[in-house]
């Protein structure tokens, strides 16, 4: 038993045995080395919520009390010129009436001549026609002989002043077309006048050709204008390609009678002319 025993207790003893290797734990892993410290951040309040800003005004309301009485007092004065001015306009084109009757005379100062309207534009049968008013002299010139200019087209002189100026004047625009048609329509076909405004529309007209003459030095240096002759030269506005309407083309010219040059014509116009030469 005790030689049992011994050999026992010998066995169990050897560490090369699969018991005594089992019975031993088995090695703890290696932990991973410390982190180096590291300070907490400070402790940082946060900012309040942002609070909303008022509603900006903007136009008259963003103007201080005073200014914006003044501003009320400025669009009020504007929109009765404009009320004002419509009014004048609507009476001006409308039929006659007790209004007009009455008024007529103020009517007229307020429209012409910057605001005059012309109708003709709108009628069912438009002017379909291109009037030219043209007109010469008989001079004296400075050695005493008498001679004729040539043609002097003032139509075509007003249109290349207007063309591609962005602001005409409203004589370029209205003054020779007007003192036109007022020859016209106070004179018949024989170029007689109706009344009294039949010798006023060719002093108008003639005036106005004498002033054009004289500024472009009409028969040259030192000539003096004695006789003018006007004309007018009327062409049917061609109709466009795609049309199939035939329209004669060819102008037609009215001429009207010499008219002397009074003395109550020359000095406007050398006034006229001295004030373009001084320029």
């Amino acid at each position: 038993m005790d030689a049992y025993d011994e050999g026992s207790s010998a066995r169990a003893a050897r560490p090369d045995t699969p018991s005594s290797a089992a019975a031993q734990p088995a090695p703890a892993e290696a932990e991973p080395p410390p982190l180096p410290f590291q300070a907490e951040p400070p402790f940082q309040a946060q900012p309040p919520p942002p609070q909303a800003l008022p509603a900006r005004r903007a136009g008259i309301a963003a103007l201080s009390f005073r200014y914006q009485i003044v501003a009320a007092l400025a669009l009020g004065t504007v929109a009765l010129a404009a009320c004002a001015h419509l009014a004048m306009v609507f009476l001006h084109v409308a039929p006659s009436n007790t209004v007009t009757k009455q008024h007529g005379q103020a009517i007229d100062d307020w429209i012409y001549p910057e605001f005059e309207q012309n109708w003709k534009l709108f009628a069912p049968n438009p002017l379909q026609q291109n009037i030219s008013v043209q007109a010469r002299a008989e001079v004296r010139t400075a050695d005493g002989a008498v001679r004729r200019t040539g043609w002097y087209d003032l139509s075509a002189q007003d249109g290349a002043a207007i063309d591609g100026n962005l602001l005409p004047s409203h004589t370029q625009q209205n003054e020779l077309r007007r003192a036109w048609d007022f020859y016209v329509s106070s004179h018949d076909a024989e170029n007689r006048p109706a009344g009294l405004r039949g010798d006023l529309s060719e002093r108008y007209i003639r005036r106005i050709v004498l002033l054009r003459l004289d500024r472009e030095n009409a028969g040259g240096r030192g000539a003096v204008i004695e006789r003018v002759q006007v004309r007018s030269r009327t062409a049917n506005v061609a109709p466009p390609e795609w049309s199939d309407e035939k329209i004669d083309t060819r102008p037609v010219f009215r001429e009207l009678p010499w008219w002397p040059v009074t003395p109550d014509d020359v000095p406007l116009a050398r006034d006229v002319k001295a004030e373009v030469d001084a320029r």
